[in-house]
């Protein structure tokens, strides 16, 4: 069943037709990579497409997702379509010999077969991803910050750019960044659950950075999953605006300063993961091989829809849909891709 809504009068035509949408997302990605190249030091690698199962490189999201995987029928081996960089880059920034405070950047396309599918999600995902290596000094809440504004800065830039080129598009955006936990959300909205914990924030300050994500809180619950071998659930977040379209919180991007020797050893146990260790991967964070590093991914469908005020994410990209989906934006006037 289609989870698909239609914000009171939206009208998809107005502004942009197809094909200015279609020239408006290319010079947005275009001009957000610049950006983000200069804000962070990054050089553009390849990346790829799928990964070998046995090397632990595969980001394991939530734990319950499946990996589309197929056999290598030349190796007789299998291999898995990425469901994240996370893990990757770390492993690329050691190989390529990067040195601190610079890094990499790369387009990351998956295939999430059981995201839901509504305005927001698709089967289909592409992110900036990015990763920078850092010093052991840096492993802290402000460099984390300091890192955030940056890149809510070139989101900024990246939108101003786009409005002086199609002066039709009226969306806004503060690039004031407000800082709060997901504890101090609890604590705030307590009877609320994570996402409408969200969304009564960003109604109010716009711009904000949910912090530590992954560890449970004082209730016992967690505000929303995250693997617990890349990011530090204490050195982590998510990079949110307020979506005047929709009329809610709206993620960009996920983020955070990744897990040293003792994180990776204490989330492993919380999670119950432990036999991870096992994995080349995993002991090469365990033997200080790797290099400590903070990073990200940055949604390429999900910032061109803020920035050119769409309500549905299939306005964007190509991508695969149910009837009723296909269906409800068809009544609206909604061109899917």
């Amino acid at each position: 069943m289609s989870k698909t809504i239609i914000p009171k009068d939206y009208q998809p035509s107005i502004g942009l037709g197809l094909s200015e949408t279609q020239a408006a997302i290319s010079k947005i990605k275009n001009c957000f990579a610049n950006q983000l190249r200069g804000a962070l030091c990054l050089a553009r690698v390849s990346a790829p497409l799928f990964v070998d199962p046995s090397t632990g490189l595969n980001d394991d999201l939530n734990g319950v997702e499946r990996a589309v995987s197929f056999d290598i029928k030349e190796t007789g081996t299998t291999a898995q379509v990425v469901h994240s960089l996370a893990k990757w880059k770390r492993m690329a920034l050691h190989e390529y010999e990067f040195q601190p405070h610079t890094g990499l950047y790369t387009d990351m396309n998956a295939i999430r077969r059981d995201e839901s599918l509504d305005n927001l999600h698709s089967i289909y995902v592409d992110q900036w991803d990015w990763e920078t290596v850092i010093h052991p000094e840096d492993r802290t809440v402000v460099y984390l910050k300091n890192t955030v504004n940056r890149i809510v800065d070139a989101i900024w830039r990246t939108l101003e750019c786009i409005k002086t080129e199609y002066p039709q598009i009226h969306v806004s955006l503060s690039k004031n960044v407000s800082f709060v936990t997901t504890q101090e959300l609890e604590d705030q909205y307590p009877s609320l659950s994570p996402k409408e914990r969200e969304n009564e924030y960003l109604k109010e300050h716009k711009t904000a950075f949910v912090m530590q994500i992954g560890d449970t809180l004082h209730s016992g619950q967690r505000h929303d999953g995250r693997a617990p071998d890349y990011d530090d659930w204490s050195l982590n977040g998510d990079i949110v605006f307020w979506n005047e379209v929709l009329g809610c919180a709206f993620e960009v991007s996920s983020m955070g300063i990744r897990v040293d020797a003792k994180a990776l050893a204490a989330q492993l146990k919380k999670a119950g993961c432990e036999d991870r260790t096992r994995l080349p991967f995993h002991q090469m964070v365990a033997n200080g091989v790797l290099p400590l590093t903070m990073g990200g991914g940055i949604g390429q469908s999900r910032l061109c829809m803020l920035l050119l005020g769409k309500a549905h994410i299939g306005e964007v990209q190509a991508s695969i849909w149910d009837s009723d989906t296909r269906e409800i934006c068809q009544s609206a006037g909604i061109r899917l891709l």
